[in-house]
């Protein structure tokens, strides 16, 4: 007789269970800083010099000093002597006294005796080289100081940061041209049903073309991951054996989908408990959709069994899967963007179980709101019609219409 699964948990209990019996220690590489988008910093990172390290300008205009400027205005301008253009790139070759300035354009290196710049928009050139300075400046006015953008020795960022366009500018500006970083785990993804076909075929009456390996595929590459796609399994035990051991010892995490009846969710679990110990430690999730979902560890890898329908494998994947790369990467936990919009329509739920429903936002004169996309967990064209998840709370018994609701955004 079939083992059916009536012990279902929360996702986070799952993962919290899997998690006492996987505790990974990510594997590093070193790569050059340009390359890095992305990626997980391995290792805490300092600044190895101050930047910038000069004093320089922050507008175009004159290079004074300050106390020359006191009591300045367009009634009663201060007159200052130009003694020369400080060239970009170059150490000026002057200093400023006394009643004296230096034209200056931004990113220029301060001269020697000058505390502050006055903004072009502020003076009046004069004959012989004299200028008026319209308006009075204070000291460091206008100007960058050493250190002021980073310090040396200073944290730039932590371990465990994904890095994003401007901490690669930043880090290539202090002269790190290459970094640790965690080296991406690889996921074996294996499709499992005698209906499936690959996507290039054309499908006979009763037949499905294969998705699942190829979403999943995408969404194990946007967080970091190596999707690796081991290809299509019949519904018998000695292939489904077979394959799910050849690709468990390729991966570093293991992703099995298979069909929906009962019998095969049974196979999936008979395999996947023979992958080694503990074996299968969660056996269905309080979540719709994705209730049959399997988490298990084998000897130290964590192995994931999903549904089939489209829909569920990969709304279970946003909730499993990543938090599973994230560990294997050692990546600090990341807030997903979300956005306020009022739900346009009443979402049912069953208590002890967690919902995810797809929404369409829609700009109002009133602000966003989230109109819910209905439909069966084997409807792909559900999420392709969404820009967001609603997460409906365990035990809620549902939201009402009207409702202030924080909708997740699809990266």
């Amino acid at each position: 007789m079939s083992r059916e699964f009536f012990n279902v948990q929360p996702v986070q209990a799952a993962l919290d269970t899997l998690f006492t019996h996987w505790q990974p220690t990510p594997a590093h590489e070193t790569i050059p800083t340009r390359h890095t988008l992305g990626r997980i910093t391995a290792q805490p990172i300092h600044a190895p010099h101050d930047l910038p390290t000069f004093a320089r300008s922050a507008m175009d205009g004159y290079a004074v000093r300050a106390a020359d400027t006191y009591g300045a205005s367009q009634t009663l301008p201060a007159y200052l002597t130009c003694v020369g253009t400080v060239r970009m790139g170059q150490v000026p070759s002057f200093e400023i006294g006394q009643g004296q300035a230096a034209e200056i354009h931004t990113g220029g290196m301060l001269p020697k005796g000058a505390d502050a710049v006055v903004m072009i928009e502020r003076t009046q050139p004069l004959g012989d080289a004299k200028i008026e300075v319209l308006a009075a400046v204070a000291r460091g006015e206008h100007v960058i100081q050493v250190g002021e953008d980073v310090g040396m020795g200073e944290a730039i960022l932590p371990a465990g940061h994904r890095l994003r366009p401007q901490d690669i500018g930043g880090l290539l500006a202090v002269g790190i041209t290459s970094i640790e970083v965690a080296k991406r785990p690889v996921v074996g993804i294996l499709s499992g049903g005698d209906e499936l076909v690959p996507p290039e075929e054309d499908p006979q009456l009763g037949q499905i073309r294969d998705i699942n390996a190829y979403t999943l595929a995408a969404l194990v590459e946007q967080h970091g991951g190596t999707p690796q796609v081991l290809g299509i399994v019949r519904d018998t035990l000695d292939e489904y054996r077979t394959r799910a051991q050849q690709g468990f010892r390729e991966a570093d995490i293991l992703v099995m989908t298979a069909g929906s009846s009962v019998s095969t969710r049974d196979l999936t679990q008979q395999v996947i408990d023979e992958l080694g110990r503990p074996g299968v430690l969660q056996h269905g999730l309080a979540v719709k959709p994705g209730k049959p979902t399997i988490l298990a560890v084998g000897d130290g890898k964590p192995v994931i069994g999903l549904p089939g329908n489209p829909v569920s494998a990969l709304l279970v994947a946003h909730q499993v899967v990543v938090p599973l790369l994230q560990r294997a990467m050692g990546q600090q936990p990341r807030l997903a963007p979300t956005v306020q919009a009022v739900l346009s329509a009443n979402v049912a739920s069953v208590t002890g179980r967690e919902d995810t429903i797809p929404v369409r936002l829609i700009s109002t004169e009133q602000g966003l709101r989230a109109e819910p996309v209905f439909g069966k967990s084997n409807l792909i064209f559900t999420l392709m019609k969404a820009d967001g998840l609603l997460h409906v709370p365990l035990n809620s018994g549902g939201l009402k219409a009207g409702v202030m609701v924080e909708v997740v955004l699809f990266q």
